[in-house]
């Protein structure tokens, strides 16, 4: 067989290109009842999500930029970031925290105040069932060997159905810009975070409404942020503690 022609491989640089492209997260700005929305589709098969939370010399990365430059400098690209789930005052994890199958910070059972403790509170997990969010009880009884777990809470969408802590009422006035996590299935993960300040109970329902959701869980409130460059998007604000971040 012939050396391949300059038109062919031309056509088969465009090919890898494109295959590049279309594995590529996807990110889309949504409006839903007057509500801005960016909603990001990771696709679990083709690209690899993990979480992050300090730098090889043990410090917090603190910003989803500062996150992208480390990445930078070991040759890799960050393709999307958001804050992951809720943290205490040094960054570090107020909850479960699994990274590459190492757990480092424990599941927390405990009850207190805060969202992250409103009932049920769970987990957003991958492990060899794929993508998805259990009740930290479940979690607890289940006791699974994750790729990646955070922890936080409430759970916004359980069986379907808009859970219903108190702070889910939908005459809440409560308006937040708001971030979460659900799997519409075990090989996707969908981020969303809202542009505009919405109420737990009008979040909750995106979820249901738009993605299909059967569980959903919530990661934080005004803090929260989202790197996707597709979109345009590179927030900088408070420091963070845990991150998602996919990498190319």
């Amino acid at each position: 067989m012939g050396r391949p022609t300059r038109r062919a491989l031309g056509l088969i640089a465009i090919l890898v290109v494109f295959a590049t492209t279309a594995r590529a997260v996807e990110c889309k700005n949504r409006t839903f009842e007057s509500v801005r929305l960016t909603a990001c589709r990771v696709d679990l098969r083709h690209e690899a999500l993990h979480l992050f939370w300090r730098d090889e010399a043990g410090k917090p990365y603190g910003q989803l930029s500062s996150l992208r430059d480390s990445l930078a400098q070991q040759g890799k690209t960050l393709a999307f970031a958001m804050n992951a789930g809720m943290y205490q005052e040094d960054l570090s994890p107020l909850g479960l925290f699994v990274s590459e199958h190492r757990e480092l910070v424990r599941l927390n059972r405990r009850t207190g105040l805060g969202n992250f403790y409103q009932p049920p509170n769970g987990v957003f997990l991958v492990d060899e069932q794929g993508a998805r969010v259990l009740t930290t009880e479940e979690y607890a009884a289940a006791s699974p060997h994750p790729l990646l777990a955070t922890q936080s809470g409430p759970i916004l969408v359980r069986q379907g159905s808009i859970t219903e802590s108190p702070v889910m009422s939908p005459q809440s006035t409560s308006l937040r810009i708001r971030n979460g996590v659900c799997a519409p299935s075990p090989d996707v993960a969908a981020f969303v975070i809202s542009d505009s300040p919405v109420n737990f109970y009008g979040f909750a329902r995106f979820f249901v409404e738009q993605l299909g959701c059967r569980e959903a869980l919530y990661l934080d409130g005004s803090i929260s942020g989202l790197y996707a460059p597709s979109v345009g998007r590179e927030d900088f604000g408070r420091d963070l503690g845990p991150m998602f971040g996919v990498t190319q």
